[in-house]
């Protein structure tokens, strides 16, 4: 499916959901085209990448085995770190808004808000954080 079309990735990505629905949030997790099979206990991931597969197969989908990584126990997934404890952010990130300069005028303060609202998840009360940045 072409993604230049205007509804392309949302009409991709409900495919997925409804191709993968009955293992969404227990062992899948996808986003458009990046898939995440996850397992419990080691010894049912062979199991879990089986009925991926299959079900890859059953709808002709085709996977890039240069992005591919089996067997891991923690990996980037949509510009995160997700491993066993949980999902961190890449250092580099925080990095780079760590040393992006103050703000000068309301294109430089959106782009920011931009910023920290990937990272939303990882700051308590942004909001309130944020309502003092004004230019």
């Amino acid at each position: 499916m072409p993604f230049e079309l205007k509804n392309a990735s949302a009409t991709y990505q409900r495919a997925m959901q409804k191709i993968f629905d009955d293992m969404l949030h227990k062992n899948v997790e996808c986003y458009v085209d990046d898939l995440v099979v996850k397992s419990k206990k080691r010894e049912n991931h062979f199991h879990d990448l089986r009925k991926v597969f299959e079900r890859l197969r059953r709808y002709q989908l085709k996977m890039n085995l240069s992005k591919c990584a089996f067997g891991v126990t923690s990996g980037k997934f949509l510009g995160f770190i997700v491993h066993q404890r949980g999902i961190e952010i890449e250092q580099a990130k925080i990095d780079a808004i760590l040393k992006m300069p103050e703000p000068r005028n309301i294109h430089e303060l959106k782009s920011l808000q931009g910023k920290l609202a990937y990272l939303r998840r990882f700051i308590s009360n942004l909001a309130g954080r944020c309502q003092h940045l004004v230019i």
